[in-house]
């Protein structure tokens, strides 16, 4: 029987053949890589996947025109008091000591140490001035943030379902009460991709201890690639960055190829192990890191002056100057989102020492890091948001103290085309409940997402059997539309 198979002489090509084909080829992968660089390509590449050759976190292109670029959130875990900082109640004040009045319907406000009922008032020893061609409403313990007020947007109406710590840290990073869900970091970058190929694209800071851990800024069921990096404030920030003495650069690159040949072949059965797709991206990233990450983190080659408007060179505020001077440096240089924690305003024993004590060490960074942001026209591309896992309650708890309250708190937002001097929303007469133009979580995380020019509608993930969101079935985004410039 004759053979049908092909001899190895039939599919030899002339030199003119082989020189055409091989030259369309590199054509094609020059045309592939700058497509995957402008993001072109990324919608279509399956998320956080290198086995498809696209890179995951390549810039891509939001659903509408976007008011902001990135995100700074400045986040005050324990949970400010909205009645001493931003949300002034003259009638608290008035009734200082006094018993909260029986008209007052308590019954339904579960607290975490204590009940409503019969509980004694407490007002703010920090008085509120009119600041700004606006005459926006701030307390006494942000002098140096106050002189921002014409920028910012205080929102005094947000709430949510949970008075414990943890499941209310889940809600506010997350939209969901339970562990294992996004964080609202992983989710932006999961919808814009990085602007920067040599640093990561989320980026975490704490001047404490993050309640929770990495539950904070994991990636939960997205492609692992999404998750966050914790750039240490203490010793050095990026471990390991310097490769050994006794490795050359092209020796080190030799390595990292083949030990990423090794690794795609490894994927290549194993195509949804995001964790293993993530740790080849990591590999890449951190050799680009290891010439990115140095001038990023060493703020020496920045002016005194800047030095000292951030605070950096003297206590309280020397390290939360230096996280938002670097938060600055990191969005100047491409990184998507960056979330700093500042520590802890769990005021349950003298809430006034409490947030007396946070407010020095935090106000004069943040106020600095939003003259920065103006002077070298990033404000307008950058979103600031301020707040906490929730508010505190207005009647006392122990000595001066005051107990968790998600009913009705603060949080406030700057830059990324908002209109600043503007309070939206009120709790009631006490800082109790919200009342008017009440801001759930999830309309937070909408709003946040519609100034990047995501819908958070279409930003989803099959997970399970259901597209998950943000916003989970929820959110409004209608308070953008108030919030932008004109």
């Amino acid at each position: 029987m004759k053979s049908t198979c092909c001899h190895r002489h039939d599919l030899a090509l002339t030199r003119r053949e082989a020189l055409l084909k091989s030259g369309g080829g590199l054509g094609a992968m020059a045309l592939a890589w700058l497509l995957d660089r402008d993001g072109a390509l990324a919608a279509a590449a399956s998320a956080g996947s290198p086995s498809t050759g696209i890179n995951p976190l390549a810039p891509k292109q939001p659903h509408f025109s976007p008011k902001a670029k990135c995100v700074i959130s400045l986040f005050m875990q324990g949970g400010p008091s909205q009645m001493d900082t931003f949300d002034p109640k003259p009638e608290l004040t008035k009734l200082d000591g006094k018993p909260l009045p029986a008209s007052f319907k308590s019954e339904d406000l579960k607290l975490q140490f204590m009940s409503a009922a019969g509980a004694t008032l407490m007002g703010s020893p920090f008085p509120f001035k009119k600041h700004g061609q606006s005459g926006l409403e701030i307390s006494d313990l942000f002098p140096n943030l106050s002189r921002f007020a014409d920028e910012l947007a205080v929102i005094r109406s947000c709430y949510h379902e949970s008075f414990i710590h943890g499941p209310a840290l889940s809600l506010m990073h997350s939209g969901n009460l339970l562990l294992g869900h996004p964080s609202v970091g992983s989710w932006v970058v999961s919808g814009l991709g990085c602007e920067s190929d040599s640093l990561p694209a989320f980026m975490v800071m704490t001047d404490g201890v993050i309640r929770g851990s990495s539950s904070a800024y994991s990636s939960g069921f997205l492609p692992a690639v999404y998750q966050g990096t914790l750039i240490r404030t203490e010793g050095a920030a990026i471990q390991n960055l310097a490769p050994p003495p006794q490795i050359t650069p092209p020796q080190q690159r030799t390595l990292i190829d083949q030990i990423g040949k090794w690794n795609q072949s490894h994927l290549a059965s194993r195509e949804d192990d995001t964790n293993l797709a993530a740790r080849i991206a990591n590999y890449e990233l951190a050799f680009r890191m290891q010439a990115a990450a140095p001038d990023l983190i060493d703020v020496s080659q920045e002016p005194k002056a800047i030095l000292e408007a951030y605070g950096t060179d003297k206590e309280p505020t020397a390290r939360f100057g230096r996280m938002c001077l670097l938060a600055r440096r990191m969005v100047e240089r491409g990184v998507r989102f960056v979330e700093l924690y500042g520590n802890d305003w769990d005021g349950h024993g003298d809430c006034p020492g409490n947030h007396k004590g946070n407010a020095d060490k935090t106000d004069k960074p943040i106020a600095a890091l939003l003259a920065d942001l103006d002077e070298r026209g990033l404000l307008d591309s950058t979103l600031v948001l301020w707040s906490g896992e929730f508010g505190r309650t207005p009647i006392m708890q122990g000595n001066k103290g005051r107990d968790h309250n998600p009913y009705g708190f603060t949080a406030w937002l700057a830059g990324g085309g908002v209109q600043g001097g503007k309070a939206i929303g009120a709790t009631d007469e006490f800082g109790f409940r919200a009342v008017d133009d009440k801001v759930h979580v999830h309309d937070l995380h909408a709003t946040m997402l519609t100034l990047l020019g995501l819908d958070h509608e279409k930003l989803t993930y099959l997970f399970e059997g259901r597209m998950r969101r943000l916003t989970d079935v929820g959110g409004q985004n209608d308070l953008a539309e108030r919030l932008v410039k004109s």
